[in-house]
């Protein structure tokens, strides 16, 4: 049996498709911060039900689909029920759930799908394609078909939030009549595959993380050399094709004369040579410095729903940094902070990041995104805005230093903080660390302002919060202590 969101698996990898019917054991376990994504889609969607007073909602579950379709043929016969939310249907062997489905005067429906981002991606076509696919089969006379989402532009005054401000809706119904024949064909096309006596051969490669990421992402690769083809930084779905073509898998076997980028090729040398590329510029890069030298990092959270006045939907706010400084004499300090209260935390984390960095010294991060973020608190505080902006002055981002100027096969074709580090301190780990990445380090803070959460949950917290951000700022030392010493 399909369903919305296998058929949208199986426009990204008839791979996919199969496992998800077949095999879902191989699937990986949900990460702490794909559940964060599952989690904010439903609370927007069910705020999205306030725009309709009245409405139903059909609480059967995905199990229990076909009493799920009878209330909802109730709830249809019923002329006082203006909406149904998760209104469910079957029709040509594929069943869906409609987020909203609104009734008009003239007995037609409007085909409501909600989301819980600012813009309509390419994706949410099919998404709304393959419902009014379903609901024609099933002869609903179908007045509107679209997206129910965010708006970006919204900003919360602190008051009651006013849904029609925050919500914004994208008539999809022209794309969405555009697709029915190709829609009705690759239903044809899913159900011809699934019954085959076995799975279609489809090799990993970019599609599988385009339009998302796939579960099946690990069991699929769990069998490719140690330096893949698709460890090649940057390295396009047409160039994987034609290396698949040639039989070619490993780095390491990729003719000289293939086309690849600079930094691919640098790759592929430091793989076949397994030695380290060091341009003569880094050491320059590293010690043209004004001490105390900071090494910073940034924790923020960017809730769908802006909690805080004068925010908008998923606007970056900052709650935490930690500073580790180095002085000219070789002494290293560190200093942190975390805001704890369920406020707004910009002013007061403005207040105490310009305290600790002071009007000298070089600050190190890792990537753009301080950068950013004080741009960004320098637009809300224009009485802080000349401090703010003057330290970025002072910025020096060493994730772009390496990428110019150092590789190492370790890598593994990333750049990122827990790619370059085990490969350069070894000594170091996330491994121990109850919080390992920033999205999941969001989501736990958000956890902590739960007046609801227990004391001892909330210290647990914020101790692993203090300990992720500092081993991010202890980390930058240690990285650029080891590249000084390829000197």
């Amino acid at each position: 049996m399909l369903s919305k969101s296998r058929f949208l698996a199986g426009t990204q990898c008839h791979l996919r498709l199969w496992h998800q019917c077949y095999n879902r054991e191989l699937a990986s376990e949900v990460t702490p911060a794909q559940q964060a994504i599952f989690d904010a889609g439903q609370e927007v969607g069910r705020l999205a039900t306030g725009l309709f007073p009245g409405g139903v909602l059909i609480e059967e579950d995905h199990l229990h689909h076909a009493e799920a379709v009878q209330s909802t043929l109730a709830a249809m016969k019923n002329p006082d029920v203006p909406a149904i939310f998760e209104a469910a249907f079957i029709h040509d062997g594929v069943r869906v759930r409609v987020d909203i489905l609104e009734r008009l005067q003239n007995g037609g429906w409007n085909l409501i799908e909600v989301k819980s981002a600012t813009s309509v991606k390419n994706v949410y076509h099919a998404d709304v394609g393959v419902q009014y696919h379903v609901l024609k089969g099933s002869d609903l006379s179908i007045g509107r078909a679209g997206i129910l989402h965010l708006n970006s532009h919204y900003v919360y005054d602190g008051n009651k939030r006013q849904l029609d401000s925050l919500f914004t809706f994208s008539d999809l119904t022209e794309h969405v009549l555009a697709l029915q024949e190709d829609l009705t064909a690759r239903v044809a096309e899913f159900k011809e595959m699934l019954a085959a006596a076995s799975a279609p051969q489809i090799l990993p490669s970019r599609h599988c993380h385009s339009p998302y990421g796939c579960e099946f992402w690990e069991h699929c690769t769990a069998d490719m050399p140690e330096f893949w083809v698709m460890y090649l930084t940057g390295i396009r779905e047409e160039r994987l094709n034609e290396l698949a073509a040639m039989g070619i898998e490993d780095i390491r076997y990729i003719p000289r004369d293939f086309h690849l980028t600079e930094l691919q090729k640098r790759i592929r040398s430091c793989v076949v040579s397994r030695e380290e590329y060091v341009s003569p510029e880094l050491d320059k890069e590293l010690t043209e410095v004004e001490y105390p030298i900071h090494f910073l990092d940034f924790e923020t959270v960017s809730p769908p729903i802006p909690l805080y006045p004068h925010t908008r939907p998923y606007q970056a706010i900052p709650f935490q940094w930690s500073d580790h400084i180095l002085s000219e004499e070789g002494d290293l300090a560190h200093l942190s902070y975390l805001f704890k209260e369920d406020t707004d935390p910009r002013e007061d984390f403005a207040v105490t990041l310009l305290e600790t960095l002071g009007d000298s010294g070089t600050i190190f991060t890792y990537s753009t995104y301080e950068r950013r973020i004080v741009t960004e608190l320098a637009e809300y505080l224009p009485q802080r805005s000349g401090q703010l902006l003057a330290t970025l002055d002072r910025f020096k981002d060493l994730q772009a230093l390496i990428r110019r100027h150092f590789y190492n096969a370790a890598f593994y074709g990333s750049f990122s903080l827990k790619s370059v580090l085990p490969a350069l301190v070894s000594s170091m780990s996330y491994d121990d660390l109850l919080i390992q990445e920033g999205t999941h380090a969001s989501l736990q803070y958000l956890h902590m302002l739960n007046p609801s959460a227990p004391p001892e949950d909330k210290k647990k917290i914020e101790e692993a919060l203090l300990a992720y951000c500092s081993h991010d700022t202890l980390a930058m030392v240690k990285i650029r202590e080891a590249l000084l010493r390829r000197f």
